[in-house]
């Protein structure tokens, strides 16, 4: 086992630690979060709609997305789904705000869809259930 497999997984498994708690504040409010009623209100409010189902939508790529990357498993597809979610985050919420997290803007965004997008390229790694499984992408 190789510093590359092993540097795969520690990828995986930071970014779906960082995911999952997002997605579960989405789906089921936790963490302070608004769940699938108060996320769907507030994408409303900034002209995502049908807000409730964008929430879950977005809440799903982010915790079973996360959940998949951890795993190693249908790596390719769980990296677009966050991909895409946090597009969409960066260019409708934290856009306007500039760069910097701290001021509410798109930095921690651009980092989560560079960490998918190694995945991506790369695949998860020989230490995950897409090798397990023979799930060459």
């Amino acid at each position: 086992m190789g510093s590359v497999a092993v540097g795969l997984l520690l990828l995986r498994v930071v970014l779906g630690a960082l995911l999952i708690p997002h997605g579960m504040q989405k789906l089921f409010g936790s963490f302070g979060g608004g769940g699938p009623k108060g996320t769907g209100a507030f994408f409303e409010q900034i002209g995502i709609k049908p807000g409730y189902a964008f929430a879950l939508a977005a809440g799903l790529a982010e915790f079973v997305g996360g959940v998949l990357i951890i795993l190693g498993f249908l790596t390719p597809l769980a990296a677009v789904a966050v991909i895409a979610t946090m597009a969409v985050a960066a260019l409708t919420v934290h856009l306007k705000n500039g760069f910097f997290a701290t001021a509410g803007g798109y930095e921690y965004n651009l980092a989560l869809i560079g960490m998918a997008l190694v995945l991506l390229v790369t695949g998860a790694g020989v230490i995950s259930l897409d090798a397990l499984f023979g799930i060459f992408w």
